[in-house]
């Protein structure tokens, strides 16, 4: 332990944090202007290792992204070793060590925490960081520092992956800790072999005429465009995929008039397409990869889209799965089916999804829960289900399976021979592969709903005709203290200060199929309005006398 401090205390000598700037662990982890952000990056490495000893040395992952933000930007998180996202507990240290003064408090924090949390720091115990960045001309400086960052632990072990989406760097620390294959191609066959042999199981042809083959996509000028060049190649005959905005020479910068952000928030084409797609199936990737949107571009107006957005993503998976699950289920207890469908399938949303598309999987006799925004908190209560599935409306989601609910599909595809049942459970074990256990997964996301598309032989029509999205409008209110302003744990409702929400109430009352909240931004000094009705009118005006109130109830 001797040696310990001072390796730590010289490494550490070396970065020294931007002044005046306070930068949190948040669900994107350290997010700021890629400049000032190599001593939060160092730190970061170091923080990385200390959470792969406090899980006896399995491998965590550190990615440098910005996924959305502006090339200018950067990033840095961890993935713990399941592949989810690190564990909330540790934020506050997280947010403690990128707040360190000086090296000598960097050093005195590390050293406390890894006493309180009985981590060997400093006794030669393996330890094990997978790297990788994603394509932001500034992420190959700061990975240098967080290599430098877990260098200065003894006995650790930085593996660099190199160029990765996010999600393909999730995947890999999982598939790492449960000893499977996790190269970059162990990721693309796996995805690959999943989608043909869905394929298969749904039959040689769709169902109905509806389905297009031909599918544009638009990879933000980010990582995911190459990586999805590559894993077309693999997929083979059924489905025909274009990139554009790769990011190369002519295309356009990151981010900029692109991407799934752009396209959910602006619903307007993105550059690189014009009106000869006008009807395409066309998709929109973000910077990293971790998020993707549908969308077809007007007939009448080619310079906005029509939005397939996370909500109805989630509903296409929740409509597919739901009846495979009721297959499987026990023929001579057909009684039990929805109760056994809602025990065994859930859906996670958050406040912000669309009341339509609420509406319309409980209709379906689905369990809707509504979590916390924030992917984090999704993730956490879609796991309690044997098949969990949640999305936010900007495209980020996945399908988890627990190890329990597979092994039961295994054995009832085995027991089952030559019978719906089998091929009902062969399905969902396929899903299972398909999609991206670890973290939402823009790339395996897309598989999974051209799968389905193909299935039911639908076109982009048919799949937004599920259910028609109730019009919203989202505010910003300039505020001097957000943390004025606190709700109930799944943001629906105010807490204080009081009189707030019984005014939202009234103004709500006055609109058909109203409905509206605020909640405090967890990253500037707004508080955000969001608001619903049966008219575009009526959702602006509700949004507009919220926010009024919000002003009065804050100024106060």
């Amino acid at each position: 332990m001797e040696g310990q401090p001072s390796m730590l205390l010289q490494a550490a000598s070396a970065f020294h944090p931007p002044p005046g700037k306070k930068i949190t662990y948040g669900t994107a982890g350290f997010r700021a202007d890629a400049t000032i952000l190599s001593s939060t990056v160092f730190r970061a490495g170091v923080l990385a290792v200390l959470r792969s000893l406090k899980n006896g040395g399995a491998a965590v992952g550190l990615m440098i992204t910005a996924s959305h933000n502006p090339v200018g930007d950067n990033g840095v998180k961890i993935a713990d070793p399941g592949g989810g996202m690190m564990a909330q507990s540790w934020e506050p240290f997280a947010d403690a060590l990128a707040g360190a003064a000086t090296a000598e408090d960097f050093v005195e924090i590390v050293l406390v925490f890894a006493a309180k949390e009985e981590i060997p720091i400093g006794r030669l115990e393996k330890s094990e960081v997978l790297l990788a960045r994603d394509s932001r001309p500034s992420g190959a400086t700061l990975i240098e520092a967080a290599k430098m960052g877990i260098a200065s632990v003894a006995g650790a072990v930085a593996i660099d992956m190199g160029i990765l989406t996010t999600p393909q760097l999730h995947w890999m620390v999982r598939q790492r800790n449960r000893g499977w294959g996790s190269s970059e191609m162990d990721y693309f066959l796996q995805l690959s072999n999943s989608f043909r042999s869905l394929i298969e199981l749904s039959g040689e042809e769709p169902m109905a005429s509806g389905y297009d083959p031909v599918l544009l996509v638009d990879a933000a000028n980010g990582v995911g465009g190459g990586k999805l060049k590559e894993l077309v190649k693999l997929l083979g005959a059924g489905i025909e995929i274009h990139v554009r905005n790769c990011g190369e020479e002519g295309e356009g910068l990151l981010n900029e008039g692109v991407g799934a952000d752009f396209v959910q928030k602006e619903k307007t084409i993105p550059h690189g397409f014009t009106a000869q797609d006008t009807g395409k199936r066309c998709a929109s990737l973000d910077g990293d990869a971790d998020r993707i949107v549908y969308f077809t571009i007007r007939a009448n107006d080619e310079n906005k889209v029509d939005l397939v957005d996370g909500d109805k993503i989630l509903s296409l998976f929740a409509l597919f799965i739901s009846e495979h699950l009721a297959i499987i289920a026990d023929a001579d207890d057909e009684k039990e089916d929805k109760k056994t469908k809602k025990k065994t399938l859930g859906v996670v949303q958050t406040a912000y999804a669309n009341g339509a598309s609420t509406e319309f999987l409980r209709e379906m006799g689905v369990a809707v829960a509504l979590a916390p925004t924030g992917v984090k908190h999704l993730h956490a209560m879609a796991a309690q289900y044997d098949v969990g599935i949640y999305f936010e409306a900007n495209g980020h989601g996945t399908v988890l399976f627990a190890p329990g609910f597979l092994t039961k599909l295994q054995d009832l595809a085995n027991l089952c021979s030559g019978t719906m049942r089998e091929k009902a459970a062969r399905t969902l074990l396929a899903v299972s592969e398909v999609v991206n256990q670890a973290v939402g997964d823009a790339l395996s996301g897309m598989l999974l709903a051209e799968v389905i598309l193909w299935h039911r032989g639908w076109s982009m029509q048919d799949w937004a005709s599920l259910y028609q999205d109730l019009p919203s409008r989202q505010l910003k209110v300039k505020v001097a203290n957000r943390n004025a302003v606190s709700t109930t744990e799944s943001e629906t409702r105010v807490v204080d200060p009081p009189g707030l929400q019984d005014a939202i109430d009234a103004e709500t009352a006055k609109y058909n199929a109203g409905r509206s909240f605020v909640r405090p931004s967890g990253t500037e000094d707004v508080v955000r309005v969001y608001a619903e009705a049966s008219t575009q009118a009526a959702a602006d005006a509700l949004a507009a006398s919220v926010a009024l109130h919000v002003s009065h109830y804050l100024s106060a």
